[in-house]
């Protein structure tokens, strides 16, 4: 019988693409090929674009697509539960490793589950360090090929402008992160990106071409109040940032809008204030919209007389802003004042109250948000991490209420955000601060992924014993959290204040072909250190568990994992749906007792070598829970199954 092998590969990105242009032009794919000639009979057999075209390109574009599609082998995410805060109960995540790699890790588990992304990645100012992704290559070979000395190791390097290559290098990190992060993005996802002048128009140009230009929702201009200027720029002192937004899908999302900057035209009162609360009163005839004969129609004023609208427009011709059913409503229901101008002619307002809308929808009115931001400074930033003993690494950090502000533009209310830049970790501080104003009721999540970068051994954080950046962002969460349940101590126990730490590291489970090749590998191996035939070294349990949870769909690395005392001593329940036996050795009595699980896992997953030779055993165990599974999945359910690794 064949068996069902947990993957080694965690993504495949060629088959998804297939898949999704199956689903588009079913025609058009065909025994797992492309039928070009079909696909163009599907297009309406447009013109094919030439050799010259509209696109941005530039050194190593098509090296930076390969690796975009170049699945993430021989790594996995190591759980710290030394490092993590309230890990039992926390949805926060911050992981530790180069940002492309982790996204990859993570694209089975949140493929479409992030509602927001925001990132502030290297500026390219020339004195950035950029990530290298030639991982394969040893430092001597990099140092030829992009023509620098990789002094900080494989993963990240100095791009200066001295550099033929240099737009060329900032471009080649960012464009495979940039697709990893659309992929992640839910239907009405957004993702928000700081950026200056050196790089804007670049970047702009590879979003168009990986959100697609429909998708673009604003260039953002935060005019860094109190910024001192940048010191690049010898003709003009230049203080704005750019905050490039794009949606997964433009058609799915909404914006929420900022509080009304005229609020104070809300003066008026009546019976209705409490619900309602206050109003101004508007005329109901408009000679400015287009005149339309159903809305010219005749409205009885107090004394018996009729008005019309070009009654209230100087006896130009004019129409209502309501048709005649709609004011028949609002009269009934109090919208309408009927009363005689300074002129002495009978006038028809309406109501606009300023928390419900004329519909009587009981509202928050709200504007739309402006394109420029023109309050909040880089120096409140500076002076926060200084208040919270963690500054003097950070200089260019970006203030929390920049974040916050961006964060309430979206409706994420219970959604994950991530920020695969995430530096001093202000994405996490803001999203912690907001939830906290809300009382709790929202419980918005995020995921924090950052290279740990070393600090300088002459910096202020270094000296206090901060060796990298990633020990800066952890700790600055973790006192942002105690201060807010401080400040609202009615909140502790409401609001997730924690996070899991993972980290990036080489794979746990010798895979097959690891396996075949082990030379250590020996019979006495097997009979006396079964571990070492199945796992690396050292290999946790734990951490194994994660590693094949990274090869599921939608189940978070927050989700719970539990040890099943009952079954064994390395039998676990992931997300109260996986059950991964890592058991040494399977018997009939161990399988009858997961057979005897309600409620029954979705999936069953087994080391093949705690089987030994026992064929028969292995056969029944998988028919047998398999069968159990599809019985209780039933037709309402998806069926999973029953893996070894």
């Amino acid at each position: 019988m064949e068996y069902k092998k947990v993957a080694e590969t965690i993504n495949d990105f060629a088959n998804d693409n297939l898949s999704k242009l199956a689903q588009l032009f079913p025609a058009a794919v065909k025994d797992g090929e492309v039928d070009f000639e079909a696909l163009k009979q599907e297009l309406g057999a447009f013109k094919e674009v030439g050799s010259e075209k509209y696109e941005l390109t530039w050194a190593g574009k098509q090296n930076a697509k390969k690796v975009a599609l170049e699945d993430v082998n021989g790594k996995t995410l190591n759980y710290v539960p030394e490092d993590s805060k309230n890990p039992e109960t926390t949805e926060n995540l911050y992981i530790e490793g180069d940002n492309l790699e982790v996204l990859k890790l993570l694209r089975q588990n949140y493929y479409g589950a992030i509602k927001m992304i925001y990132i502030d990645p290297p500026y390219n100012t020339g004195n950035d360090f950029i990530y290298n992704d030639n991982f394969a290559m040893s430092v001597e070979e990099s140092e030829i090929a992009e023509g620098n000395r990789d002094e900080l190791g494989e993963k990240y390097k100095p791009n200066s402008k001295s550099q033929n290559r240099y737009h060329a290098n900032w471009l080649n990190m960012m464009y495979p992160r940039l697709k990893m992060a659309k992929d992640l993005l839910t239907e009405d996802g957004l993702i928000f990106i700081s950026i200056n002048d050196n790089e804007v128009d670049n970047l702009k140009k590879i979003c168009d071409e990986l959100f697609g230009d429909q998708n673009f929702v604003a260039d953002l201009i935060w005019s860094n109040k109190e910024g001192g200027g940048s010191s690049d720029s010898k003709l003009f002192r230049i203080k704005h940032e750019h905050i490039l937004c794009y949606a997964k899908n433009i058609v799915e999302i909404e914006i929420k809008g900022v509080p009304i900057s005229n609020e104070e035209r809300y003066k008026s009162s009546d019976e209705f204030e409490k619900t309602r609360g206050k109003y101004y009163l508007q005329k109901l005839g408009m000679g400015s919209i287009q005149y339309s004969e159903s809305l010219d129609y005749p409205i009885e004023a107090p004394d018996g007389s009729f008005v019309k609208p070009a009654d209230n427009n100087n006896g130009r011709k004019a129409c209502w802003r309501w048709s005649k059913i709609k004011y028949q409503w609002g009269f009934a229901n109090g919208f309408i004042v009927r009363k005689k101008d300074s002129n002495d002619v009978w006038t028809i307002y309406t109501k606009q109250y300023l928390n419900c809308d004329n519909e009587g929808n009981v509202i928050n009115r709200t504007q739309r948000p402006m394109g420029v931001i023109e309050s909040f400074s880089s120096t409140q930033a500076s002076k926060l991490l200084e208040n919270m003993k963690l500054g003097g690494i950070f200089p260019y950090s970006k203030p929390i209420e920049l974040v916050k502000y961006i964060i309430e533009r979206c409706y994420t209310d219970d959604g994950i955000i991530l920020d695969f830049f995430s530096g001093s970790a202000t994405t996490a501080h803001a999203l912690m601060q907001l939830n906290a104003q809300d009382e709790g009721i929202n419980k918005r999540k995020f995921i924090m992924v950052q290279i740990p970068e070393k600090t300088s051994e002459n910096s202020e954080a270094n000296q206090t014993g901060y060796k990298n950046i990633c020990e800066i962002g952890k700790e600055r969460i973790r006192r942002a959290g105690d201060k807010i349940i401080e400040e609202k101590p009615e909140l502790k126990g409401k609001l997730d204040i924690g996070f899991k730490v993972f980290k990036v590291a080489d794979t746990n489970i010798k895979w097959n072909h690891q396996t075949e090749i082990d030379e250590q590998f020996t019979v006495d191996t097997a009979v006396y250190t079964p571990d070492l035939m199945d796992f690396m070294p050292g290999a946790k349990d734990e951490d194994i568990v994660y590693e094949v949870m990274l090869r599921q769909n939608d189940v978070p690395l927050s989700s719970t994992l539990e040890t099943l005392t009952d079954i064994g001593q390395r039998t676990y329940l992931y997300a109260s749906s996986y059950l991964v036996c890592l058991e040494t050795e399977i018997t009939v009595a161990l399988v009858d007792k997961l057979a005897a699980l309600n409620p029954l896992p979705f999936k069953f997953i087994f080391r093949d070598s705690a089987f030994q030779d026992d064929i028969a055993l292995k056969d029944e165990t998988f028919r047998r829970l398999k069968a159990l599974i599809e019985k209780n999945a039933g037709t309402s359910k998806k069926t999973y199954t029953v893996e070894f690794i």
